[in-house]
């Protein structure tokens, strides 16, 4: 049974007196198979090569006006296209106006390591879907069908999309199957993960892929990066995709929970800096994505207000590129046990 309850008062971390509701998002998670029908190379970070393949093949498969630039279109709050990689704010975006952009609904997750396949090897993509982002699935099924046909990698081999799967709930582990190659597609309600209550010892976050956080125009380093930068960025990525994605915009104490994540003293980290650059094709240049990997761990005392927050970061990635797959962790769940 899902559970949203309160923080209460008692918990709280300094600066953080009120009571909080939790942030409900609600996701999904998939899984795409492919099959290589012939040697494919991939890189070794294979998200932005996926991102890419998707956004081509989603514009060619929606765009019906053919403008170069989407925010200049007469469709751009109508488009699947515009949605999952302009994300546009609304019209009526209110108090969030100052946005001129708001964080994709997506996030892609390549298998680390998977950089060979021989023709006839499966292949698998995870791919998470935020909120309103799940009504646009069939549309992305298509453009990734269509994208892995055209080829991938170097040498631009082809790949054949077999079945989709999806998480039965977010972070049961159970998968089931809701699309095959040609067939319909039955897709299962997103719903917001289940969160148990704040657990009563340490719990560590494994980040698999760079986290890049920057303060003041600067990407943090291992020396540099405290609680409440990763608490910060975490709480504006979930802010914002509530608002833009979701029916349940978030309603908490900003300024309190920021202040108190910056003022707690909870969190040990073992980290290392990982150096790597994408090269992106609309701004014909290469872009940094240099960032942390390795372990946080934290402390279990005070650690209540920062929770909610703290479980959805597995879901929905940390910092920069998170729609390519950066920012990635982990939590060590084996420990925290769901409510029945």
């Amino acid at each position: 049974m899902e559970r949203t309850a309160a923080i209460p008062p008692e918990s709280a971390a300094p600066g953080t007196s009120v009571v909080q509701e939790a942030p409900r998002i609600p996701l999904a998670r998939y899984r795409i198979w492919f099959e290589a029908c012939q040697p494919v190379t991939l890189p070794e970070r294979a998200g932005s090569t996926w991102r890419g393949i998707l956004g081509h093949a989603l514009r060619r498969a929606v765009c019906v006006t053919g403008q170069d630039r989407c925010r200049d279109c007469l469709l751009v709050h109508a488009c699947a296209h515009a949605y999952i990689f302009e994300t546009p704010p609304p019209p009526d975006t209110g108090k969030m106006r100052k946005y001129t952009a708001a964080p994709h609904p997506f996030v892609l997750n390549p298998p680390p390591g998977r950089t060979r396949l021989q023709a006839g090897e499966p292949y698998t993509l995870g791919l998470t879907l935020i909120g309103r982002g799940n009504r646009h699935l069939p549309y992305i099924i298509h453009a990734l069908s269509r994208g892995a046909r055209d080829g991938v990698g170097r040498g631009r081999a082809p790949m054949a999309l077999t079945q989709v799967e999806q998480e039965t709930a977010p972070g049961a582990g159970q998968w089931t199957r809701i699309h095959e190659a040609e067939g319909p597609l039955e897709a299962i309600p997103p719903q917001p993960p289940q969160m148990p209550p704040p657990p009563g010892h340490r719990v560590t976050l494994h980040l698999d892929t760079p986290l890049r956080i920057k303060r003041e125009g600067r990407a943090l380093g291992a020396a540099d990066l405290g609680f409440g930068d990763l608490f910060s960025n975490l709480l504006r990525r979930v802010s914002l995709l509530s608002h833009f994605h979701t029916d349940t915009p978030l309603e908490t104490d900003f300024a309190g929970l920021t202040q108190a994540a910056r003022q707690w003293p909870g969190m040990e980290a073992k980290l290392q800096w990982q150096d790597w650059e994408r090269y992106s094709s609309r701004q014909g240049r290469h872009v940094p994505m240099s960032g942390l990997t390795g372990e946080i761990t934290l402390a279990p005392e005070g650690l209540a207000p920062f929770w909610p927050y703290l479980w959805l970061a597995p879901f929905l990635h940390v910092g920069a590129g998170t729609s390519m797959g950066q920012g990635a962790c982990r939590m060590d769940r084996a420990k925290i046990h769901l409510e029945d």
